[in-house]
């Protein structure tokens, strides 16, 4: 019995030890990271255990308000994007190229971009990798039962989840997602 006992009090010991060497190792890497990082990858976190899909915790969706049609929305965004003073950058019918290649009529999907390039080069001189997101890109879609809704990328991940951005180039990355959710939200609302 006491050989059980001793046994048992070990797996207690070294489990103990496990515990703590775990949790300084973690608290040692989370301090390296945006103060705000956890609680972004908590929502995260969240929105992906609830939908079970990827890209639903990794963009911000608003539906457009009734009456309001597609080249409405989009002239919407242009609009509001030169009074932000970001750079209308171009639009990709998405829908147009895939009736050109299937030969029958597709729901109506577009990209549009969007870029402040004195803050885009600031972001691509801090890391080369944040130009695979550039420029900003905003999609007007119609939904498979004929709604319409504005996606972007939610850029919470980038400015939040690794380390700290520099606080310069921090403030000129929330004011660009602060322009981006004003170009959405304004388009949807059918604003000018």
């Amino acid at each position: 019995m006491s050989i059980i006992r001793n046994l048992f009090a070990l797996i207690g010991v070294v489990a103990t030890i496990g515990i703590i060497f775990l949790v300084a190792q973690f608290s040692k890497v989370q301090s390296e990271f945006d103060p705000q990082a956890l609680g972004i990858y908590k929502v995260f976190a969240i929105k992906l255990w609830e939908e079970k899909d990827a890209a639903a915790p990794m963009v911000w969706k608003f539906p457009v308000n009734e009456g309001i049609d597609a080249e409405q929305v989009k002239e919407s965004m242009k609009s509001i994007a030169v009074q932000k003073g970001m750079f209308f950058a171009g639009e990709s019918p998405f829908y147009k190229q895939v009736e050109a290649i299937t030969g029958t009529p597709y729901r109506h999907i577009t990209f549009l971009n969007f870029c402040d390039a004195t803050v885009g080069k600031k972001m691509a001189d801090y890391n080369d990798a944040y130009t695979a997101m550039m420029p900003c890109t905003i999609s007007v879609v119609q939904d498979k039962s004929g709604k319409l809704f504005i996606y972007s990328m939610n850029m919470d991940l980038l400015i939040y989840g690794g380390k700290p951005l520099p606080e310069d180039l921090k403030k000129e990355a929330l004011k660009v997602r602060g322009n981006m959710l004003a170009i959405m939200e304004g388009a949807a609302k059918g604003e000018f």
